[in-house]
C-alpha cells in the first residue's frame, strides 16, 4: 500500500518534506516543499535543472523532475517538522537512465526476474573534525592504536548517542558503535536490509550523521583518506542473496558447501559464481567503489600510524581474514572491503548487483583462495591482479569492461565517464604546492 505523504504529514505533524535524489559525484539534492503542495509533488515530482547538479546534462534540458518513493520517506528525528524523501529522477515522462537510483531500480528488478534479491549491510566510517575540517576535533585523541579507545569515543559520546538514538527511533536495529582504526574516527553499525533500502538508509545516515556533528559544532567527513598517515575510511558491504525480498526471505541463495575453496567456506554455487562477477570485474568496479582522486591515497596507502591501513590494493579473498579485497566471515555472505566512504550510496549497490550477475550468468570462477596476510607476505602473490593506481587507471578499466558497462546501462556508463574524466582533468590541472617544492630549482 503506497503512503499518502500529505496523510502522512497530517498524522506526524510534518510542515515540511525534503524531496532528495543523488547525483553521479555522490551530491544530495534536494528540494524544501510545505506539507500543503506534497499531494501535487506526490504525483509530478519537484523540478529541477540538471546541469545545476552534477549530471550529464545541459542548460537546455527539460526540466528534470524527482518523484519522490513514499516508501523512502523518514522524519528527521532532530527536526520532526520536516520528512526526507528518496526522489526518483524523471523527464518528460521517462525515468533518466543516468541517475543513480534508477540504475539501482533497474537492477533490482533484473535480478528479481531470475529469482534473486539481494541484500546487504554496509559499514559507513568516517572522520569528526573541527568545523574547518583541518584537524581532528579531539585534541586528546592521540593514541598510537586508537580503535576501540573507550575515553575517546566517551569523549564524543554526545554524538554518537544522538545518532543511535535515532536509528533506534526509526528501527533500523542499530547494534554497535565504535572507535574506528584512525584518531578521531568512527563507525556505526545497523542491520542489513534489502538492497534499496540500505541505498536510502546510507544516504540518509550521511546527511544524519553531518547535521548532527554540526549540531554539536563538529565536522562529519567520508572522505577516503582526510588524514595523511592514518587509516581512511572504508564502506565495506556485505552481500547476500536470497529468495524473496524484505521479511519474506527465508532461503539463503548463496548458502551451501559445494566443493573446493568456496564450499568451505560456506558459500554454494549461486554464492560462487557471484563472487566470482566481483573479482572478474574488481579492477573496473574500483571507479564505482572508490569514486575520487583521494579514493586512491585509501587503497594504495603506504602502513599507517596504527600498523595496517585496512585497504586491498590487490584483487584478492579469502576466508575470515581482513587483508583481502573480499572475506568470507561465515556461511552464506562474504564481504567487500573494497569501497570507501566516497562511494555512491546507489551506484554502490548497483555495481555490487551488476558484478554478482554478471557472475552466475558466466559461471565466474573467483579463483585461488589465499589465506596469507597481504600485508606481510603480499609480495609473494604475483598471479593476482593489482587495484588501479589512482583514478584514471580506474576510469580506464572501467571503460574497457564492456560487460559491467552494459550491466550498468550505456546511457549511465557513458554520462560518469565523461564526468569523471572532467573531473580529473580539473585535478591534472591544479597546481600544487608539491610541484614546487620538488622543481623550482631542477
Amino acid at each position: 500500500m503506497t503512503t499518502d505523504l500529505a496523510a502522512f504529514a497530517k498524522e506526524k505533524g510534518v510542515k515540511y518534506f525534503m524531496i532528495s535524489f543523488t547525483d553521479l559525484f555522490g551530491g544530495q539534492r534536494a528540494k524544501l516543499v510545505p506539507a500543503q503542495a506534497i499531494a501535487d509533488m506526490q504525483e509530478d515530482g519537484a523540478g529541477f535543472a540538471g546541469f545545476a547538479t552534477w549530471l550529464d546534462m545541459t542548460p537546455a534540458h527539460p526540466d528534470m523532475l524527482a518523484v519522490p518513493d513514499p516508501s523512502s520517506v523518514i522524519q528527521l528525528p532532530w527536526k520532526p517538522e520536516v520528512a526526507w524523501v528518496a526522489g526518483n529522477c524523471v523527464m518528460e515522462g521517462q525515468d533518466v537512465a543516468q541517475a543513480p537510483r534508477n540504475v539501482l531500480r533497474r537492477l533490482i528488478d533484473e535480478a528479481a526476474s531470475d529469482g534473486m534479491h539481494v541484500k546487504t549491510g554496509i559499514e559507513a566510517e568516517f572522520f569528526l573534525l573541527t568545523p574547518d575540517g583541518e584537524q581532528i576535533s579531539d585534541p586528546y585523541d592521540t593514541a598510537a592504536k586508537p580503535c576501540y579507545d573507550q575515553q575517546a569515543v566517551m569523549r564524543r559520546y554526545d554524538v554518537v548517542r544522538e545518532i543511535c538514538d535515532y536509528m533506534l527511533e526509526l528501527g533500523w536495529g542499530p547494534y554497535q558503535n565504535d572507535h574506528e582504526d584512525a584518531n578521531g574516527q568512527f563507525e556505526m553499525n545497523w542491520e542489513f536490509d534489502d538492497a534499496l533500502k540500505t541505498a536510502d538508509k546510507h544516504s540518509f545516515f550521511k546527511f544524519m550523521t553531518k547535521s548532527v556533528a554540526e549540531k554539536h559544532g563538529f565536522r562529519a567527513t567520508f572522505m577516503p583518506k582526510p588524514i595523511e598517515g592514518l587509516t581512511g575510511n572504508g564502506c565495506h558491504a556485505h552481500i547476500s542473496v536470497w529468495d524473496a525480498p524484505g521479511a519474506d526471505a527465508k532461503t539463503n541463495v548463496f548458502a551451501g558447501k559445494g566443493d573446493g575453496p568456496t564450499g568451505e567456506v560456506g558459500l554454494g554455487e549461486k554464492g560462487k559464481h557471484f563472487l566470482g562477477g566481483i573479482m572478474k570485474h574488481a579492477s573496473a568496479l574500483a571507479a564505482i567503489t572508490n569514486p575520487t582522486v583521494n579514493s586512491y591515497k585509501r587503497i594504495n596507502a603506504p602502513r599507517t600510524m596504527s600498523g595496517a591501513t585496512w585497504a586491498p590494493n590487490t584483487v584478492t579473498w579469502t576466508g575470515n581474514n581482513r587483508t583481502h579485497m573480499v572475506r568470507v566471515p561465515g556461511p552464506g555472505r562474504f564481504e567487500l572491503r573494497l569501497p570507501d566512504g566516497a562511494v555512491n550510496p546507489y551506484l554502490l549497490q548497483s555495481v555490487i548487483i551488476a558484478a554478482g550477475l554478471s557472475g552466475i550468468r558466466s559461471k565466474a570462477d573467483p579463483g585461488r583462495r589465499y589465506d596469507i596476510d597481504m600485508y606481510a607476505e603480499g609480495h609473494t602473490i604475483t598471479d593476482a591482479p593489482k587495484l588501479p593506481l589512482n583514478m584514471l587507471d580506474a576510469l580506464r578499466e572501467y571503460d574497457k569492461d564492456a560487460g559491467l558497462k552494459a550491466a550498468m546501462g550505456e546511457e549511465f556508463s557513458a554520462a560518469y565517464l565523461k564526468m569523471k574524466r572532467q573531473e580529473w582533468d580539473s585535478f591534472v590541472s591544479h597546481f600544487s604546492r608539491w610541484e614546487k617544492e620538488h622543481t623550482l630549482d631542477i
